[in-house]
């Protein structure tokens, strides 16, 4: 159990009960639909689209998440030493998605690019990329002077 200690007001007033639940719950409430959890309908500006990466003896592996996304819409460029993942969402309403409008949208599929900055170890020409359940993956081999090599020396 909370117990709430009233300040006076003006200084000599105490703050009745009433008062200070309807500031509990004003300042309660505005937090809520202030908290950035709700910007329902918004779109998300500045967010990064999440991905992991994993490296290994073979090369690097890329995985960005982006369920719902069409794979056709997909752009995986090398430009120099620059990777490019880029999702462009094209916006195409029909005419029942006109006379049916969602009450409520708490999330839009928006464009988004990721950029990554490849060293000299990635063979460039062998980079694959496939989309499945949600998740892009992207393969990027390591060229053959770039993989390590174990050996075992023997000693004379």
């Amino acid at each position: 159990m909370t117990t709430t200690i009233a300040k006076r007001q003006n200084g000599n007033v105490p703050a009745t009960f009433g008062n200070v639940v309807d500031n509990i719950f004003q300042n309660s409430l505005h937090r809520f639909f202030d908290d950035h959890f709700f910007t329902v309908g918004k779109p998300l500006h500045n967010e990064v689209v999440p991905v992991n990466v994993r490296e290994n003896n073979q090369g690097y592996d890329i995985e960005v998440i982006a369920p719902g996304c069409r794979k056709d819409a997909f752009k995986v460029n090398v430009n120099g030493n620059l990777l490019t993942i880029g999702y462009e969402q094209q916006e195409e309403r029909t005419e029942q998605q006109e006379k049916n409008e969602w009450r409520r949208t708490e999330y839009q599929r928006h464009s988004f690019t990721r950029t990554f900055t490849l060293d000299d170890s990635v063979d460039v020409n062998g980079i694959q990329a496939g989309y499945k359940d949600g998740i892009l993956h992207i393969h990027l081999p390591k060229n053959e002077k770039a993989k390590e090599v174990s050996k075992t020396i023997e000693i004379q």
